[in-house]
């Protein structure tokens, strides 16, 4: 009588093994890369309100953008902070270690193609972010690259 095969050959199981490694080796960086870009998101998430803060004050003709704003607390290891310049309405988002240590997003507004006034003139034209900083493309988010 003929034996019938049973189970996997050697050969077979290591061309298996070697295919799911090769698929690990693509998926833990995209993996990786997928996880910093979600702690990034975050940061722009609470810089909406410092946002809010500087269309108010640039709508109402304040000479002080960060009028009435307050740093929300955050993770040192993921977002360190979230700072708007006085005279300007630059926000800077520092990130921290978990991302790239000190690394920065900066949102420069601007209205009608130019910086906003630092007479106190308000803004009657729509606001506009420009992005900018230090954080490496691959991490913005896709309106920011």
């Amino acid at each position: 009588m003929k034996k019938v095969q049973q189970g996997f050959t050697l050969i077979e199981l290591m061309i298996v093994v070697a295919i799911v490694g090769i698929l690990a080796a693509v998926a833990i960086p995209a993996y990786q890369d997928y996880t910093v870009r979600a702690r990034v998101a975050e940061g722009f998430a609470l810089a909406s309100e410092a946002k809010n803060a500087v269309v108010e004050n640039a709508s109402a003709g304040s000479t002080n953008y960060a009028n009435g704003y307050t740093s929300p607390a955050t993770d040192a290891q993921k977002v360190k902070s979230i700072a708007i310049a006085t005279t300007t309405g630059i926000i800077t988002i520092t990130y921290g270690t978990k991302i790239a240590d000190n690394s920065t997003i900066t949102l420069t507004p601007s209205s009608g193609g130019a910086a906003l006034p630092t007479t106190g003139a308000p803004v009657s034209s729509q606001i506009t972010w420009a992005c900018g900083g230090t954080l490496a493309s691959k991490f913005r988010p896709a309106d920011c690259r």
